[in-house]
């Protein structure tokens, strides 16, 4: 099969024919259509995760995938050939991804593909979209509260500030002011971030934020602490310290539930995916380079058949 690879840490990835992998007991065997790009699969291929995980060389990135099943494994009875399916395919060892054709991933990792998503959206939902869902939840945001989304334009912001809508909350966003339409058009207020954003967001909640969600870094968890009206509800993505600060630290998690239920808020029209590149998976290099620049605005995805 074609799969993109690395050889080690800092490689630039190529697509080159790897063995077809194996399908273990909980395993469903995935023939990729898309697999999202996320800031994750180039720090994963860098090197900078080493020390959390074990990761194995020829490696192939990539954790969001969606695509039809090919094959199952002999305990799984969730899915059958056919079926079109988005995942999560994240383990504890990193190597078999999701940038190739054909994709092995645990059962507890995937959910049915949502109707009306396109292959491209659909690729682009996982990863991003549970990040989102679990930041909300973490951060006990719900029906009437006030949240703040920083990054609200991004892949994980844009699908935050949908879901808290969808929830009943009002939600401020920051973004640079080319993307305050799109933000507005999604269901926020927008704020431009930089010097002065606590005092933009004051002057539209005098009293503060019931949550905020840090998605991008820098002086977003100091801005969130002084804005939200508890510590406890401020999140972050970023910020490993930030539970000594009375706040909250999210890594994403794959979450089978979660999948489902942001694949039924997208099919009842609630949520959609914003893909701002499409690209062939003979292109990982360049989605790469993409992601790490950080302007882009939605999702990154990777066509693989």
């Amino acid at each position: 099969m074609k799969a993109v690879t690395i050889n080690a840490y800092g490689e630039t990835p190529q697509l080159t024919e790897q063995p077809e992998p194996k399908v273990g007991p909980d395993t469903v065997l995935i023939r990729t259509r898309t697999a999202g790009v996320n800031p994750v699969d180039w720090k994963v291929a860098a090197g900078y995760l080493d020390p959390l995980l074990y990761v194995h060389f020829p490696l192939i990135p990539g954790w969001d995938v969606a695509g039809v099943v090919e094959g199952v494994g002999p305990a799984v009875t969730e899915f059958a050939p056919g079926d079109e399916v988005i995942g999560y395919n994240r383990q504890d060892h990193v190597q078999n991804g999701t940038f190739a054709e054909l994709v092995p991933a645990p059962v507890r990792t995937l959910a049915r593909k949502p109707a009306s998503l396109s292959w491209s959206q659909a690729g682009g939902l996982p990863l991003a979209g549970l990040t989102a869902y679990q930041s909300l939840r973490a951060a006990g945001a719900g029906e009437g509260d006030t949240v703040l989304v920083h990054a609200a334009a991004g892949g994980v912001g844009s699908l935050a500030v949908q879901i808290a809508v969808a929830r009943g909350a009002r939600v401020i966003g920051t973004a640079s002011e080319r993307n305050h339409d799109f933000l507005r058009s999604r269901g926020a207020e927008p704020v431009t971030y930089g010097d002065g954003l606590v005092e933009r967001v004051r002057a539209l909640a005098p009293d503060g934020v019931d949550a905020a969600l840090d998605f991008v870094g820098g002086e977003a968890v100091a801005q969130s602490l002084e804005l939200a009206k508890s510590p406890s509800s401020v999140v972050s993505v970023t910020d490993h310290e930030i539970a000594a600060k009375g706040g909250r630290y999210v890594f994403v998690r794959p979450d089978a539930a979660d999948l489902t239920a942001l694949a039924e808020l997208a099919d009842a029209g609630r949520l959609t995916i914003d893909v701002s590149n499409e690209l062939p998976v003979s292109q990982a290099a360049e989605a790469f380079r993409l992601s790490q620049e950080g302007h882009t605005r939605g999702k990154i995805v990777l066509t693989v058949s």
